[in-house]
């Protein structure tokens, strides 16, 4: 389990030096000291390119970093069905991928990292409306009430993750603490998620519209 963990935190941490940014706005972050791309060589000189594609391809590439590295096919699955919903199609897509289950245990602070809610969700832990779900892509609708297992309650990373203060609930789910629940009061707009670092869904639609 602690080697698991450990890929996990390496695969996190190189996401967010291979983009530049603190991706999840974690205090501890290396990349607060390290400010420059992984690799044997350390900062070099050369200029990041400035052209269309490449800040379209940035955003993509942050955007997915930051709900654990989804998947290319899924991730365009999202962009396609955002796409063809009424309302604006970049509003569409961080509505889609804020009702992951992986995405609302992170938010819900039911777990430190989305990588973790993801496996929580993977290992049995996590239950909607009282039905155990092992998909961490489920899609959750408003009014939708996720717990924890027995065990998980007992999970030091669960109790941390809560009693953390370093991220705060944003207002579209409702968290009681105490009982190891979070209710999905509604789908947010972009304007709504409480993302560290700039995001850019309208590069995102135009880099898979081109």
């Amino acid at each position: 389990m602690a080697r698991a963990g450990a890929k996990r935190s390496t695969r996190k941490l190189k996401i967010a030096r291979s983009l530049g940014v603190n991706l999840w706005g974690q205090a501890k972050s290396p990349f607060n000291k390290r400010k420059y791309k992984p690799g044997q060589h350390g900062p070099t000189s050369r200029k990041t390119s400035s052209s269309d594609y490449a800040k379209q391809m940035r955003a993509k590439q942050t955007l997915k970093g930051y709900y654990g590295n989804v998947g290319e096919k899924k991730f365009h699955a999202y962009y396609a069905e955002a796409n063809n919903m009424k309302g604006d199609t970049p509003d569409n897509l961080i509505s889609l991928l804020e009702r992951r289950l992986d995405a609302v245990v992170y938010r819900s602070k039911l777990a430190p990292t989305v990588f973790s809610a993801r496996q929580l969700v993977s290992h049995g832990h996590i239950y909607v409306n009282g039905k155990r779900v092992k998909i961490a892509s489920y899609r959750v609708n408003p009014g939708d009430v996720i717990t924890v297992s027995e065990k998980a309650k007992q999970m030091p990373l669960v109790v941390l993750a809560l009693e953390s203060g370093e991220r705060n609930f944003p207002d579209y789910i409702t968290v009681d603490s105490a009982a190891f629940t979070a209710t999905f009061t509604r789908v947010p707009k972009f304007e709504d998620v409480p993302y560290p670092v700039e995001m850019n869904p309208e590069l995102v639609v135009e880099f898979y519209s081109r």
